[in-house]
């Protein structure tokens, strides 16, 4: 069961990524996506490969090289490609997302498993990848309107950390052992970012209507 709960948490993920690569290149079109967050996942992504750079699987080589890969390439369309980049909201995508990555790198170097340059890089990775979203929910916050496809992008994305949270559950409560406390915890309070997004997806679901975010 953990196996099948932790497969579609990363099927979610993909499906958010294709999402994403759908608007971008079938519309030609970046708005209501937030350039900072997806550069922070770049970083994630060539951190956490960093931290295991030895051969685990194929599932999980191929896996590392679409998330690296994809969002190189979204980081590329939103910053140069000619089209694309015109739609992005730059004056709405002004959080500070370094700081992010200033407090992250402090919080591996103080809180981590072991201290070696591999659990600390993994440790950083975690805690970056728990605010990565924070640009984005800005962006869209101070928007206003969330166009369908974004929309799907983030709630897809939100259930790719829900299902790894009852992936940890499962292992909770049938007593194994759970041996990266701090993915838990990174990953309960991502999940809880989510959870104002998750509210007003829901009521706009049930009623028919536009997302719409309180600005």
């Amino acid at each position: 069961m953990n196996n099948v709960l932790r497969y579609v948490g990363d099927m979610m993920h993909l499906i958010s990524v294709v999402v994403l690569l759908l608007k971008i290149y079938a519309t030609k079109s970046c708005s209501g996506i937030s350039l900072k967050t997806q550069e922070l996942y770049v970083i994630v992504f060539l951190a956490r490969y960093l931290a295991f750079p030895y051969f685990i699987s194929v599932y999980n080589v191929v896996m590392k090289l679409v998330f690296i890969g994809s969002s190189l390439a979204i980081v590329w369309c939103m910053k140069y490609h000619q089209v694309v980049r015109q739609s992005y909201d730059r004056n709405l995508d002004t959080f500070r997302h370094y700081i992010l990555v200033g407090v992250s790198f402090l919080l591996a170097l103080l809180v981590h498993e072991m201290f070696s340059f591999q659990e600390i890089v993994w440790a950083f990775s975690i805690y970056l990848e728990t605010v990565t979203i924070l640009p984005q929910l800005v962006l869209l916050q101070r928007s206003g309107n969330v166009d369908n496809l974004t929309g799907q992008y983030i709630l897809f994305l939100g259930a790719y950390r829900l299902f790894y949270i009852l992936n940890w559950l499962y292992y909770y409560f049938t007593g194994m052992y759970i041996s990266r406390w701090i993915a838990f915890v990174g990953g309960l309070v991502q999940t809880a970012l989510y959870a104002d997004f998750f509210y007003y997806y829901f009521i706009s679901w049930k009623n028919n209507e536009k997302l719409k975010l309180p600005t």
